[in-house]
């Protein structure tokens, strides 16, 4: 293949600004998939991401274009655009030599819009900046156009306006993709030196390597090295994707494809990885070779304890968890017990849509209904006993009329504000704030607060001193411990209060006295009761002695007194979910 005529690039954009209706629309021109077989969303192949209309994993795609009587690679790698899925976009952009920043002409620059461009300008990329969705009537193409002038120092005339729905221009954005974009770097002559920018678990083939050849060419028999782990194999198949995967009998310099070695641990095959030939070429003391940078391993930082609706199901949890993780490295978990729930799992998230995520797969492709409790950030214990808690850098993008009630939610989320700047439609605020404010409802607030326009981007900074106190939830003395978390102290006894009362107007009543109690470090500050069902026993009594009726009053007595040592305290899950979702 002639280097020269390949085009490595990637759709980046805010979630539902048009990424995957673009992808179909330059399928289509190029006849990768038939117009029959085309659907909407093609290369989402995940039907939680198809109904949800989101991408939550990166997708590449070889396709072949034909200009000025040239043929020409396009390698396209769809990419997701929620925040909680920005290391699929790290990882995608390293593969790549340019990006088309996709901007919707109804909503303008948002959150994700700025992130993936600062992410794509460490790495380098040249872009091609596009406006979509110029066939509604709500687009405001110029405004936009402008925004992306001031904001990223574009020129006018090298922004391009499409409709990736009808189709409008993306022909021209085809043609201009060969134009912008440089062919890829790199030297055949060179030993091998592959980047893994993803990888999946197969269950027939084993583990599949999304690759970018950097350097030198790989064929079907050659023995690799994955250079980190220094595991030793021998290439059973390779190809591309077409976008099913597509059998060749090579790859060379600037190529994106897959490699299958018979490795059937995905934990061997860490992405990031440099694959190397294995003819000695690939040794550190050689200085022509040098190993390529890979990524950061993304790191959980949303915690919940999962459990199986039903006891019987927990072997099957374990088995669907450790399947999920073979294809999401990002997951992770580990074994708890709760004395209410039983047996379960410590899961790590990457934030609130990832766990929601996980917990449809789980329903959909396992068909287990599982219960997550209280989310909890990573907090960490210092040598000296201090506890630390994550906070992060938020930035929020937000019409300039929302800024009073923006400002307003972010310093009662302990936001503290960095930065505030205008530009000619929109704001960009940016606090330091502690992140267990994300599972606090910040989102879910700032959409409320904007009307929806607001949106938000945040990255990790440091982990600082927090002043933390255990909040606990008894039922007749009985530790609720799903019900447990770490609190900041001078919020702890306002939030045990309000959860002891709305536990006790989500519980039903019983036969006997229901005690609620809200304890703060071992000290009750909250207390409430549900009072029980009265059953008269003598109803049946028309007359008869006194001594009878104080029988039977005593017999009830002695019963309930054994019920309340015996009875067994019994949360519905509905009134569980409803302090869950409350929180």
């Amino acid at each position: 293949m002639n280097q020269a005529h390949i085009r490595n690039f990637a759709i980046i954009a805010h979630v539902d600004h048009g990424k995957s209706t673009l992808a179909d629309r330059l399928l289509e021109l190029t006849n990768t998939v038939s117009r029959e077989k085309m659907e909407e969303q093609f290369l989402d192949r995940n039907p939680i991401s198809r109904r949800r209309g989101i991408t939550i994993k990166l997708a590449p795609v070889r396709m072949n274009y034909t200009l000025d009587a040239n043929n020409y690679t396009l390698n396209l790698i769809d990419t997701p655009g929620h925040v909680d899925f920005s290391y699929e976009v790290s990882r995608t952009l390293a593969a790549c030599e340019g990006a088309i920043l996709l901007v919707d002409a109804t909503q303008g620059i948002q959150a994700q819009t700025v992130a993936h461009f600062r992410e794509a300008k460490r790495e380098n990329l040249t872009f091609i900046p596009v406006i979509n969705k110029i066939d509604l009537p709500s687009a405001q193409t110029e405004l936009v156009a402008n925004e992306l002038i001031e904001t990223f120092g574009f020129r006018k005339e090298e922004i391009f306006r499409i409709s990736a729905k009808t189709g409008k221009n993306v022909d021209l954005l085809l043609s201009e993709i060969v134009k912008r974009i440089p062919s890829p770097l790199g030297q055949k002559e060179k030993p091998l030196r592959c980047l893994i920018f993803d990888a999946v678990y197969d269950e027939f083939k084993g583990v599949v390597a999304y690759v970018r050849v950097v350097d030198g060419e790989l064929g079907k028999g050659d023995r690799v090295r994955f250079y980190q782990n220094n595991l030793e194999s021998e290439v059973t198949d390779l190809g591309y994707f077409s976008p099913h995967l597509v059998s060749s009998n090579n790859l060379s310099t600037g190529e994106i494809g897959y490699i299958i070695t018979g490795v059937k641990d995905i934990r061997k095959v860490r992405v990031g990885d440099t694959i190397t030939a294995e003819d000695g070429r690939w040794k550190v003391e050689n200085s022509e070779f040098e190993p390529l940078p890979g990524y950061e391993i993304p790191k959980p930082m949303v915690f919940f304890g999962m459990y199986p609706k039903s006891t019987n199901d927990y072997i099957y949890l374990r088995e669907s968890l450790g399947k999920l993780t073979l294809n999401d490295t990002a997951l992770t978990y580990t074994e708890e017990y709760s004395s209410y729930l039983g047996s379960g799992f410590r899961v790590g998230f990457l934030g609130l849509l990832h766990a929601e995520i996980v917990k449809e797969r789980i329903k959909q492709e396992f068909n287990l209904d599982v219960l997550l409790t209280m989310p909890q950030v990573l907090y960490e214990k210092r040598d000296d006993g201090v506890v630390t808690e994550p906070y992060m850098k938020l930035t929020v993008y937000t019409p300039k009329e929302y800024v009073g009630p923006v400002m307003n939610i972010c310093q009662g989320k302990l936001g503290i504000l960095l930065d505030l700047n205008y530009h000619e439609s929109f704001a960009v605020l940016s606090y330091d704030m502690p992140f267990s404010m994300f599972v606090r409802g910040l989102s879910s607030d700032l959409k409320s607060v904007s009307n929806g326009f607001a949106s938000i981007d945040y990255m990790l900074t440091s982990y600082k001193e927090a002043d933390l106190a255990k909040l606990e939830i008894r039922v007749n003395d009985v530790p609720i411990d799903v019900l447990s978390e770490l609190v900041y102290r001078d919020e702890s006894i306002h939030i045990a209060r309000e959860k002891v009362e709305r536990l006790k107007n989500s519980l039903p009543r019983q036969q006997f006295r229901q005690i609620i109690q809200g304890l703060v470090n071992g000290d009750i500050v909250a207390r409430s009761e549900i009072p029980p069902f009265r059953k008269d026993v003598l109803q049946k009594m028309s007359g008869g002695d006194r001594r009878r009726k104080d029988k039977l009053l005593e017999a009830q007595k002695k019963g309930k007194s054994r019920m309340i040592a015996h009875a067994k305290i019994s949360i519905p899950q509905e009134a569980l979910l409803s302090m869950i979702e409350g929180n």
